[in-house]
């Protein structure tokens, strides 16, 4: 009765655009920008793509396996593929991941609203200590970025609780093509602006002499993280996959729209920051303090045209945050409503109030109760370090394993070709790197993660 009562996307395009908009958020629009000034430009991006094809796309694709076979929830879809073995345990890391990301990662998406009133109203004017200042004052602030936090979270309730075809994959079908109409115009603004042609030769002419071992384990980690792969999103979202959907060519669409996302945010930021004089390169503080300062100063001779960049740019973010943030919230929110027998009205109050109150504390750590600290670390820091340090590694790595190693082929060979009526010649290329390559892949991530390489 649970399987006939499970709703399916209801079509290919809905498929591609909701898996894409679980993959597509700040980790393409804030971090690989920056982890491409880091690492050398475009020779980290060749990489990049290349870590794409040889780790991204086969652990998308175990995950596509397992979900849309058990059609469950993600606990319960690795415990119905164990026969009774512990690899059960690797959905409920699975679960606990998504659960715990949805808590802290609403912050920095909250953080996205904040900045977007800010861009209106134009408090983002001034020199860069001042840019810097807005944010620690802001961030550290006690109520403004909780109540952003828990609206961020409302807002995601919202399409959460419509379910999958009304909520989800709607949703998906707005604001998928929306944040790309926002990357399209904020890149045509920032190629055209003058001395952008630097930064376009720096993201598309590689110098090959800065190829190096953080190069490639930079480019690994990031092909990992980008596609939301080990956090139970994929593995939700295939559950509700129709019998017809091709695994293997969804993957490779929904990872080419994750990169075409990643490098267009490359040609929203590079060319502006040339412009400027300024090395996207700056970490974290990339978005919410410098990129403020190379809007002012690109577009310093048409005051309003740089608050209108702003504008668009913290759209842009909140857009794919929240994109990413559903696909989280989904994963706890089918947890709870198929294991715990509830309405899943009921389910997603459940996640949003926990994930509200977890929100609430990470935010609060960053200043205003420095007393919310593990190890001296920041309540915040502690979920981001535990869950994209450990937990996604480990559950990754595990996913190979048990796919590779443990689940039968037929299973396998049945969901890549729909029991036979389509061709899956990649087959044998994609279990060698699910068996090996990946493995040691993820290993090697894990490890420079640790500091150990």
């Amino acid at each position: 009765m649970e399987q006939m009562e499970r709703t399916n996307f209801g079509s290919k395009l809905g498929v591609i655009l909701a898996t894409a908009g679980s993959a597509v958020g700040l980790g393409n629009v804030w971090r690989f920008p920056y982890m491409t000034g880091q690492n050398g430009g475009a020779v980290f991006i060749l990489v990049y793509l290349c870590c794409v094809l040889l780790l991204g796309i086969p652990c998308m694709i175990n995950e596509f396996v397992i979900g849309r076979h058990a059609r469950s929830n993600t606990a319960r879809a690795y415990a119905k593929l164990s026969g009774g073995k512990p690899w059960w345990i690797v959905g409920w890391l699975g679960v606990i991941t998504g659960f715990l990301i949805t808590g802290y990662y609403a912050v920095v998406a909250g953080w996205c609203l904040q900045y977007i009133y800010a861009s209106a109203v134009g408090h983002l004017s001034g020199t860069p200590d001042y840019v810097r200042s807005y944010f620690s004052a802001f961030s550290t602030d006690a109520v403004k970025p909780v109540l952003w936090t828990v609206a961020f979270l409302a807002a995601t309730h919202l399409v959460i609780v419509r379910g999958v075809r009304k909520g989800i994959e709607r949703s998906s079908k707005l604001m998928m093509p929306a944040l790309f109409v926002l990357l399209l115009v904020i890149v045509a603004c920032s190629c055209l602006l003058p001395g952008a042609g630097e930064g376009v030769a720096y993201l598309f002419h590689p110098d090959f002499s800065k190829l190096g071992a953080d190069v490639f384990l930079g480019a690994l980690g990031q092909s990992f993280y980008s596609l939301s792969i080990a956090m139970g999103c994929i593995c939700t979202y295939a559950s509700y996959f129709s019998r017809h959907t091709d695994l293997g060519r969804s993957a490779v669409q929904v990872s080419a729209v994750d990169s075409a996302v990643a490098i267009l945010a490359g040609l929203m930021i590079f060319p502006a920051a040339f412009s400027v004089g300024i090395s996207p390169d700056s970490g974290p503080s990339l978005i919410f303090i410098t990129l403020p300062n190379v809007f002012n100063q690109a577009f310093g001779a048409v005051p309003w045209m740089g608050h209108a960049i702003s504008l668009l740019f913290y759209a842009l973010l909140a857009l794919a945050a929240l994109t990413s943030l559903i696909s989280l919230h989904e994963v706890s929110t089918a947890f709870f409503h198929e294991e715990l027998h509830i309405t899943r009205r009921t389910a997603a109050a459940i996640v949003t109030v926990s994930c509200s109150v977890i929100g609430a504390l990470c935010s609060l750590s960053l200043g205003h109760f420095e007393g919310l600290q593990v190890c001296g670390m920041p309540l915040f820091d502690v979920f981001d370090f535990v869950t994209g340090q450990i937990f996604l590694p480990v559950g990754g790595l595990l996913t190979c394993l048990f796919v590779g190693w443990f689940i039968p082929r037929k299973v396998v060979s049945d969901e890549l070709t729909n029991h036979g009526t389509l061709r899956a010649r990649y087959l044998p290329v994609y279990l060698f790197c699910v068996r090996f390559v990946c493995p040691v892949c993820i290993l090697l991530i894990f490890l420079n993660q640790l500091g150990f390489i």
